[in-house]
């Protein structure tokens, strides 16, 4: 069967980037997920919290590696998808501020953001970038569509998937993060 779609799909994996910062691109894909998941691995034995951001498909994909990350990584994770809080903050401060605004009271020095945005764009995914930077939190982002899109340029690491089409870059945001998650598990077990 010739598919194209799923050639499409793993042609652009093979060119999915992965940046430590702004200035240093992973020389291989093996390489990127050796970076992340030595990352992941140092906020794991700090027992640092991890927050997951993205919105629509993304915010699913958020929601999904709270809870893997948690229950198959061993890790301290926490939701921003509780839906009084969300809505409480979209409607006293703005739709822009739904993850900024509470990460102002939980996000701490040395825990890590994973913000989750296909364009890289989207306004509340930058506000919470900010925060998190002004926190002295670490930050992960994964994003598609252009090259230059706002969130690349912020993280310190930046995957970046080289693709205009919402259901491929979000295919492979959720592949590399489960990757690494079950890499994680898989050197140190299920800690239920």
């Amino acid at each position: 069967m010739d598919n194209e779609y799923i050639k499409e799909l793993f042609a652009t994996l093979e060119n999915t980037e992965i940046w430590s910062g702004i200035s240093r691109k992973c020389e291989s894909y093996d390489a990127g997920i050796r970076l992340l998941i030595d990352f992941f691995t140092r906020h794991k034995e700090k027992q640092s919290w991890l927050f997951f951001i993205g919105n629509g498909g993304s915010s699913a994909i958020a929601s999904h590696m709270t809870a893997d990350y948690m229950k198959n990584g061993g890790m301290n994770t926490y939701s921003l998808y509780d839906n009084a809080v969300t809505t409480c903050m979209g409607n006293d401060y703005g739709y822009e501020s739904i993850f900024s605004r509470p990460m102002e009271f939980l996000i701490r020095r040395g825990d890590l953001l994973v913000a989750i945005s296909s364009s890289g764009n989207s306004a509340n995914i930058i506000k919470a970038i900010e925060t998190a930077k002004a926190k002295a939190a670490e930050v992960i982002t994964l994003t598609g569509f252009s090259p230059d899109n706002r969130a690349k340029q912020m993280g310190d690491i930046n995957i970046y998937v080289p693709c205009g089409k919402y259901g491929i870059v979000e295919s492979i945001h959720n592949l590399i993060l489960q990757q690494i998650v079950d890499g994680i598990m898989e050197r140190d077990g299920v800690q239920l």
